[in-house]
């Protein structure tokens, strides 16, 4: 690759294209113009999509459908609804602030401005670039706090599922900080150090990286990094445990273990899910899970988590990750030799001095800008993944328990039963109850 210096600035455009609306002088100008298009749709488009789901549970709270209402009581499904209402009207003064902060960084000059600043205080190299990388991501976490403390002791707590008291979530934050720390500088430092020592096919190296630390991350955290924040203690009960161990056998699944997390002293949302990878997988049930549904729905919901190895749902998704983040490291690589790609979002390049730091944060923060408009095939494709594994659970389990496991946790989640239709396409990973639970009747009636 090489750096981009002062000599790459000293370029003139070529008198015969002077007229050519894409010229390279016209380049930055262009870039700035998309940019603020995009961002500007997106804006709308998630006002709009927002404003729609809001009116549409707003409109259906005084009514149970017609498909729970023998199982749902009112006073839940209005729970249900003022919560979904509460944080679909926090998001949107969420959209609005990040919207802002996002050109701050970019068009109005916010990221330039703290460049030059640690340039005239560190002078180039790795250092001022890691200081770079660090003091953006201080600051917009510093920037964050206000909503993430709103969410937790406001809106969650209001609807009883926050159990944080104000020092675990200090102790929460001093621990997470220090983890990223220690993990993230020196995976930062290795990844800017290829960006200048490797020629212009730095990207594939650190995309090599990457990868390797994606996958080396899924051997360490369930065994060294997540214990640091709860505790996972061995299932206890016996007749579960032969009961999970039993589908687990019947499936040709093996797990190092089978645990249960104290997931009730943050929150009162319940889980169960897969960690791990290869010998070091194991099984792990939140305290609230098995608290809230019976041993045969606790062995169906289980079963659903196998249905997505079964059907290779977690390779799919490695692989699709991996090769997206291959195209996205191409890309990058690609751009950050552009002049262009700087000055068009609002920053001034190192005169002698790497822009490596500034590249990889310009990308990170205008990626999703573009991303948004195909944001719902991926969304497809996930709740496609849960029908499947939904299936494959009723194929191993009794559907009725399903059924039941997860119209509980829908109801214990307060996850809204009447989504905007619109909204759950854009945005919903897993399909709402209503779609999930009548695709499971024939299933049901099948076992009957």
């Amino acid at each position: 690759m090489g750096h981009i210096v002062a000599d790459d600035l000293n370029y003139q455009p070529m008198t015969d294209s002077t007229d050519n609306f894409f010229s390279a002088s016209n380049a930055p100008s262009i870039l700035t113009l998309v940019f603020a298009i995009t961002l500007l749709l997106g804006l709308v488009l998630k006002l709009w999509l927002a404003s729609r789901q809001i009116r549409h549970v707003a409109r259906h709270r005084d009514v149970v459908p017609a498909a729970f209402a023998q199982t749902v009581p009112l006073s839940a499904h209005h729970k249900a609804a003022d919560y979904t209402l509460a944080k679909a009207r926090f998001g949107l003064l969420e959209l609005a602030f990040g919207t802002v902060l996002l050109l701050g960084w970019t068009l109005l000059g916010g990221l330039s401005v703290l460049n030059q600043t640690l340039m005239a205080w560190l002078g180039g190299g790795l250092t001022q670039q890691l200081a770079l990388l660090t003091s953006f991501a201080l600051i917009s976490g510093l920037l964050d706090l206000p909503a993430t403390l709103y969410q937790t002791f406001v809106i969650e707590e209001r609807f009883g599922f926050n159990k944080m008291t104000w020092k675990l979530w200090l102790v929460d934050l001093v621990k997470s900080s220090f983890i990223g720390a220690l993990i993230g500088l020196p995976l930062a430092a290795l990844i800017l150090w290829l960006m200048g020592a490797t020629g212009s096919w730095w990207w594939l190296w650190a995309w090599g990286v990457w990868t390797g630390f994606n996958l080396l991350l899924l051997l360490i955290y369930p065994t060294f990094i997540a214990p640091l924040f709860n505790s996972f203690k061995p299932l206890e009960d016996e007749s579960l445990k032969t009961r999970v161990t039993a589908l687990m056998q019947r499936c040709g699944f093996a797990a190092k273990g089978f645990f249960v997390m104290d997931g009730s002293k943050r929150s009162g949302h319940g889980n169960a899910y897969f960690t791990g990878f290869g010998a070091s997988r194991r099984v792990v049930f939140f305290d609230t899970l098995l608290a809230k549904l019976s041993p045969s729905e606790v062995d169906a919901v289980l079963a659903h988590e196998l249905g997505h190895f079964k059907h290779k749902h977690i390779v799919k998704r490695m692989v699709s990750l991996f090769t997206l983040s291959l195209l996205g490291f191409a890309l990058l690589g690609w751009l950050a030799n552009q002049v262009w790609f700087y000055a068009g979002l609002g920053v001034q390049l190192n005169l002698g001095a790497p822009n490596d730091a500034l590249a990889l944060l310009l990308f990170l923060m205008v990626v999703p800008v573009f991303s948004l408009f195909i944001s719902p095939l991926f969304a497809q494709l996930s709740r496609k993944h849960e029908f499947e594994a939904d299936a494959y659970a009723v194929s191993q389990t009794s559907g009725s328990d399903l059924s039941s496991a997860l119209l509980k946790l829908y109801e214990d989640n307060a996850s809204t039963l009447t989504p905007d239709p619109v909204y759950v396409k854009f945005y919903y990973s897993h399909p709402p109850a209503s779609e999930r639970l009548s695709r499971m009747v024939p299933l049901v009636a099948a076992q009957s």
